[in-house]
């Protein structure tokens, strides 16, 4: 099956959906505000547009992608009222792949209009939402059509699993579905090239969309060669290595499958800025999160309550793709196993991710 039919969070708003799961990345874009702030101020003061137009590119399901949004209005209000200057209009573009809820975020549009005028008043411009489903590894928007774009937490996805891993006669990731301390150089380096060939053609699309001036704030979860860090891949293909082990699931499926994600390093991304030759790096920042400790829990002096919570938040990001690979029939029994995992590593392991943040402009 393709990826981008199955390469979405889980939609909705039950129980383990990402719109009841999604703190952690709310975290992340706090984390990256005075980034978004600072970069949204100086575009805005350079070019004082009548109408601001932003994209949020793998904007997902549920409140964080209006969050964003909130944030970038309350900043350039702030702006405008101290600079005696009237508010502009604004007009955001919500970006996903087709599998995507986006009806779960355009149901919550009339409250979020609501709380708009309470806090800025009628007089405050207009604000337009609409959807604009696709690949952002393509062209999404016309030629000059964008200020602005917003990314955190979707560009570490790639727009396919490496080739050379689909299409070996045997399995280069044997007993894993990620890049792993173990894994083979050759499993690293198809990944590395699959990074390099997406992200360029990330950087060229934009390039051709965003107006002259126009700037991007893109947050991903990155790697740190010199720590030994575990992600949510590894555990869960931890978990799959066992189960396969004890023939609960086929061993050769686990052997054949590679998550199609890829965590660069500052350095990685910096080359390929630097030879794609559109933009500008004008910050690229590092900051660590534990994301274990981070989830929010009832207790959190309780290891087990905490896990739990990891596997809830963690299962509304992995299930679809999981579920298409392995059959929905072992998710209950696979999110149980990682939970036990996660109470296993933590204290033990580096349960820890550096996350990426960096302002680009385009070149003039």
């Amino acid at each position: 099956m393709a990826i981008e039919q199955v390469l979405h969070m889980n939609g909705g708003e039950g129980e383990t959906s990402y719109a009841s799961n999604s703190t952690f990345q709310k975290k992340v874009i706090l984390t990256a505000k005075h980034i978004l702030e600072e970069s949204i101020m100086r575009l805005y003061c350079d070019i004082f547009p009548n109408c601001l137009k932003v994209a949020d590119l793998g904007c997902s399901s549920g409140p964080n992608a209006l969050f964003v949004a909130s944030n970038i209005i309350n900043t350039i209000d702030a702006v405008s009222q101290n600079m005696s200057h009237e508010t502009p209009m604004f007009q955001f573009f919500l970006n996903d792949l087709y599998g995507n809820d986006f009806n779960t975020t355009f149901k919550s549009l009339p409250d979020f209009y609501k709380r708009l005028e309470k806090e800025k008043g009628h007089k405050f411009s207009p604000c337009f939402f609409s959807g604009t489903p696709g690949s952002f590894y393509g062209r999404l928007f016309p030629n000059n059509s964008i200020h602005f774009f917003h990314s955190s937490y979707s560009l570490h996805w790639l727009s396919k699993t490496p080739e050379v891993l689909q299409d070996a006669l045997e399995p280069l990731n044997k007993g894993a579905i990620y890049l792993t301390r173990t894994s083979p150089p050759a499993v690293h380096k198809a990944y590395h090239a699959q990074f390099q060939q997406d992200f360029t053609l990330f950087l060229r699309s934009r390039s051709f969309e965003l107006l002259p001036g126009g700037a991007m704030v893109l947050t991903l979860i990155g790697r740190d060669e010199l720590n030994e860090l575990i992600n949510a891949w590894v555990v869960i293909g931890m978990a799959l290595n066992d189960m396969a082990t004890e023939k609960l699931m086929e061993k050769k499926k686990l052997d054949s499958f590679n998550i199609p994600s890829y965590c660069p390093t500052c350095e990685e991304i910096r080359k390929v800025i630097e030879e794609e030759g559109s933009f500008d790096v004008q910050s690229l920042e590092t900051i660590t999160t534990d994301w274990v400790k981070t989830i929010d829990v009832i207790d959190d002096e309780d290891g087990d309550t905490r896990a739990e919570g990891v596997a809830t938040f963690i299962r509304a990001v992995a299930e679809p793709i999981l579920k298409s690979e392995f059959g929905e029939e072992i998710m209950d029994e696979l999110f149980n196993r990682f939970k036990n995992k996660i109470i296993q590593l933590e204290g033990v392991e580096k349960l820890e991710v550096p996350n990426l943040v960096m302002h680009i402009t385009k070149r003039i």
